[in-house]
């Protein structure tokens, strides 16, 4: 009974410490005013809803994406992709551009001001400014 006590006490901190290391933020452009952001104000842009900010994503498919969008935006990525696809076509708007890495969505935000983006909280440093934590 200790043992199995013990044995799920340490899968139980071992998942409290993978969900703390794979936190994903929401950054922007230091020089941007925006100091923080709701995950609804965040999900209109990266629906495409608002212009104010100019919408960096991760690559499709990847789990930080996935995840991103199903605790941003309560939709998952296949969803996302549809509306982002309706808004394409009729010519309401662009699709956001793609980068394989957070250091390349880091680096996409890091160069522009309008820029929107997510990554994990690990990657980041004084090239961005975060203005949510996505729980």
């Amino acid at each position: 009974m200790k043992n199995l006590l013990a044995t799920l006490t340490a899968l139980a901190l071992g998942a409290t410490a993978l969900n703390a290391a794979a936190e994903t933020v929401v950054i922007v452009n230091p020089k941007n005013p925006a100091s923080r952001m709701f995950s609804e104000q965040a999900a209109q842009f990266f629906l495409g809803k608002s212009t104010m900010f100019t919408p960096v994503d991760q690559a499709e498919g990847s789990a930080i994406r996935n995840d991103f969008y199903k605790k941003v935006t309560d939709k998952d990525s296949a969803q996302v992709k549809a509306l982002w696809s309706k808004l394409v076509f009729t010519g309401k708007a662009q699709a956001p551009k793609e980068y394989k890495s957070n250091a390349e969505v880091k680096k996409a935000v890091a160069e522009d001001p309008k820029a929107i983006g997510y990554i994990d909280k690990s990657a980041v440093d004084d090239t961005v400014k975060v203005i949510l934590t996505v729980q």
